[in-house]
């Protein structure tokens, strides 16, 4: 049976490797490395203490997870930064997103042997619930290539595309969901 939870300190082990043996799964045209990097240890017990990492298990089994966070963890690398020039830039946009009233949702992983079966969806609907005490809105990108991707936060998550940009050299959607409707 599947269940969903926040993310503790003994699962860091299990996701790091996870982020190292899937960082590309999503990727059509394999090949590409994200715009980040596989999150370290470290980084992934930043995000467990004071961010939010959920995790889908079955029979104790970690077999997807997703992370949203504030852009104070995120801004750390030159995309995200990127972005919130962008959302600062696009002040006159409705909804005005801030890093504020936003935060940075991705990047969500899902064992091949579960996909179809709803983890998304369970994964996503539970992450949403978690950060709308804190957040008005959530922010993430998906590369142009990434179709699958497109199409399940957009036909799954309800999230809209808010904007198209390239950075070094890869175009991505500027994907946005409103928390508190």
């Amino acid at each position: 049976m599947l269940q969903t939870r926040l993310a503790t300190l003994k699962d860091v082990a299990v996701l790091a490797s996870l982020e190292r043996q899937h960082l590309n799964d999503e990727l059509v045209s394999g090949g590409f490395n994200l715009a980040g990097q596989a999150f370290t240890p470290s980084e992934l017990t930043q995000l467990v203490e004071k961010h939010w990492v959920l995790v889908a298990e079955v029979k104790g089994k970690i077999i997807g997870y997703v992370i949203a966070g504030r852009w104070s963890f995120f801004e750390a690398w030159p995309i995200y930064r990127f972005i919130l020039k962008r959302l600062e830039k696009n002040n006159s946009d409705s909804p005005r997103l801030t890093r504020q009233n936003s935060c940075q949702y991705g990047p969500i992983w899902i064992d091949k042997a579960y996909r179809g079966q709803g983890v998304f969806e369970a994964l996503v609907a539970r992450v949403y619930q978690e950060v709308a005490p804190s957040f008005e809105h959530m922010v993430t990108f998906i590369a142009e290539e990434n179709e699958r991707s497109l199409a399940a936060h957009t036909r799954k998550a309800n999230m809209q595309v808010k904007d198209f940009f390239t950075f070094s050299d890869r175009d991505y959607y500027l994907m946005h969901l409103e928390l508190r409707q």
